[in-house]
């Protein structure tokens, strides 16, 4: 075959066909004719149906993970919610249990109050409402301080009592504050009566009972007193007025071979829970008759 027969031209290394802005045309021309086939006589429907059923299954098992997900960063948050809420009750039950306490504390306050008026308005002698402070620092004594001194008109010796009964003795003065002896120190001792047979006798402080109580001492054996009777101010000390509370006998022991009795008592005032008191004031010192005689005329 001569060489000028032959077909120098490369083939083509692509199939040529129609150009690709053809195909963009045609293809988008049938895209709509059938979204608007498909829109007007539903004729996709039942495909879309099934082919909705038929990757349901693998739906449901991508969708499980995600569900599981919301529900465990649903239950850590609810977990956290209830936390903070029982916090949040328990505070508001503490405060309430708080605020129940002063409820109770004023309550037993005004109480206590309204004892110490009753007293007072009872009393002719003239007294002023103290505080008590704290307890004094002697483990072997028993007293008290309270918030009142000189600087409002108290003076050693005077009558402290609470809202039941007889508490003590002032035994040291400051300007502004006081010592108490209570009458169950074993210093003190307060002249008392039987207010059933008006009996007359000592009550000393005994504190070494556990109980902080008070005997009689001196007692014979064959006076009348019981358990249960109420002993009460006797007047004749000069001290304490006559008539107010202070102890109730608690035991009586008699002995054939003994010239006294046994005789013990529990004070009516609360020794270990008086907070406020009311301090009487001592009468005023009557003048020796011989210093108004030698006043009252020619040295």
């Amino acid at each position: 075959m001569p060489l000028g027969t032959l077909d120098r031209t490369p083939p083509p290394f692509f199939k040529q066909g129609p150009s690709a802005l053809s195909k963009l045309t045609v293809l988008s021309a049938v895209a709509i004719a059938l979204m608007v086939v498909d829109a007007r006589f539903k004729l996709a429907e039942p495909v879309r149906s099934g082919v909705a059923t038929v990757i349901y299954p693998l739906q449901w098992l991508v969708m499980q993970p995600v569900k599981g997900a919301s529900l465990v960063a649903g239950y850590f948050t609810s977990l956290q919610a209830a936390q903070n809420k029982q916090t949040e009750a328990t505070e508001a039950l503490a405060r309430q249990a708080m605020r129940a306490a002063q409820v109770e504390l004023l309550a037993l306050e005004n109480q206590r109050l309204r004892e110490l008026l009753g007293i007072q308005q009872r009393l002719a002698t003239p007294s002023h409402g103290a505080q008590v402070l704290y307890d004094a620092g002697d483990p072997y004594t028993r007293k008290v301080m309270i918030d009142r001194g000189t600087a409002q008109g108290v003076a050693a010796g005077a009558p402290v009592l609470d809202g039941h009964g007889v508490l003590g003795q002032v035994t040291r003065v400051y300007p502004l504050n006081a010592e108490v002896t209570l009458l169950t120190d074993r210093s003190q001792a307060i002249s008392v009566i039987n207010t059933r047979t008006g009996v007359r006798s000592l009550a000393y402080g005994m504190p070494g009972t556990g109980t902080s109580g008070l005997e009689l001492r001196f007692i014979a054996t064959h006076t009348d007193i019981e358990e249960g009777d109420l002993l009460s101010t006797s007047g004749v000390d000069g001290v304490y007025p006559s008539g107010l509370p202070v102890a109730r006998v608690t035991r009586v022991e008699r002995e054939t071979s003994a010239a006294f009795a046994h005789i013990e008592a529990e004070p009516v005032a609360h020794m270990d829970a008086a907070v406020h008191v009311l301090v009487l004031q001592l009468p005023p010192a009557s003048p020796e008759p011989g210093a108004a005689a030698t006043k009252g005329g020619r040295p």
